[in-house]
């Protein structure tokens, strides 16, 4: 794309190794690299930064720090007794281990009543959820995703398990809705687009909503985006818009595609999302600073704590986000190296 196509950004994307491929390959051409949706922190260390790379996404050890944060400081008669449940790479991880350098930071009291990782795509989850029966658990981390989240979360159901779920992709709609009412109660999402106090505050911010929403109310969005998934244009799928608003601004305010005057605007910039959220880049590691929400799944009567419009729900058919717990940047700073940030 780079050679043919004379593309001037590369985009990406879910999965850490491929993030790191195209990170690799911005840097050797000398293009900007965008990363929107892998977690791991390695990724903008000492050994993988480039100066062409950019992460707008939260990172692994931001998701789990938050998520202590909740318990040990916000959540009233916490839970104590956690188990870590990932998937058995890179991600899973470091997902767990940023949960567990939370627990110390945040939460010393809580406990870790076992740890285990799966292979990917798997199946069967039964061995694992009767050595969390047996634990004395009172919540679940994890990191999957689908479909090993969907799986998981179906399974525990199945099998009787109610916990929590302290998570960040157990939030697809169309699979919530398979699980039903019932057993996504009580999820813990811990969200890079999120809002407390409730969704909509301005009257920028309902005009920005409904421009996409009544797209597809309309029947508008093809296949494959005409799913649930897409219906409100919200969390991860907002988070993604957004991120690519924030480049688009710079490139704007840039008045270029020469990549030396992007990088020299988005050091230190800051940009407010469409939903009210304040970004920030950190010029010595091009991480991104920024709240987290940690959501609470609720029942639709519920929802309107954060679906404060018309019609007072996300959903009928499932549980999502209901209160909104607002983790401080500077709780959840990004992970530094310091021979980068000294």
């Amino acid at each position: 794309m780079i050679l043919q196509n004379k593309i001037h950004v590369l985009w990406g994307t879910n999965g850490s190794h491929l993030m790191k491929v195209i990170n690799q390959v911005a840097d050797k051409h000398k293009v900007i690299a965008l990363n929107t949706a892998a977690l791991s922190d390695e990724l903008m260390d000492a050994d993988n930064f480039t100066r062409y790379s950019f992460m707008t996404s939260i990172s692994c050890e931001q998701i789990g720090r938050a998520a202590a944060y909740y318990y040990g400081h916000i959540k009233e008669n916490a839970e104590k007794k956690f188990y870590i449940l990932c998937q058995d790479y890179t991600f899973g991880h470091s997902m767990a281990d940023g949960f567990k350098v939370g627990l110390k930071e945040y939460y010393p009291q809580g406990q870790l009543m076992g740890e285990d990782y799966h292979r990917l795509f798997l199946t069967d989850f039964a061995p694992y959820l009767e050595k969390i029966k047996a634990s004395g658990a009172e919540a679940i981390y994890t990191g999957d995703w689908i479909p090993d989240a969907a799986n998981l979360l179906k399974q525990a159901r199945q099998a009787g398990i109610t916990l929590p779920f302290i998570n960040i992709f157990l939030d697809e709609p169309n699979f919530l809705h398979a699980v039903g009412i019932e057993g996504t109660n009580g999820l813990v999402h811990v969200s890079q687009y999120g809002a407390d106090g409730g969704a909509f505050k301005t009257p920028g911010q309902i005009k920005f909503y409904k421009a996409w929403n009544d797209l597809w109310e309309a029947g508008k969005w093809a296949a494959p985006y005409d799913t649930l998934l897409y219906k409100h244009g919200t969390g991860n799928i907002g988070s993604y818009k957004a991120q690519t608003y924030w480049f688009l601004s710079v490139m704007e305010r840039a008045g270029t595609t020469d990549p030396e005057k992007i990088i020299k605007v988005f050091e230190g910039d800051t940009y407010i999302y469409p939903n009210g959220k304040l970004m920030k880049m950190r010029a010595c590691d091009h991480k991104a600073i920024q709240d987290i929400h940690v959501e609470i799944y609720v029942p639709p009567a519920e929802q309107k704590q954060s679906m404060n419009i018309p019609p007072y729900y996300w959903y009928k058919g499932t549980c999502v986000t209901g209160p909104s717990y607002e983790i401080p940047a500077e709780k959840v700073l990004p992970k530094a190296d310091p021979e980068l940030c000294k």
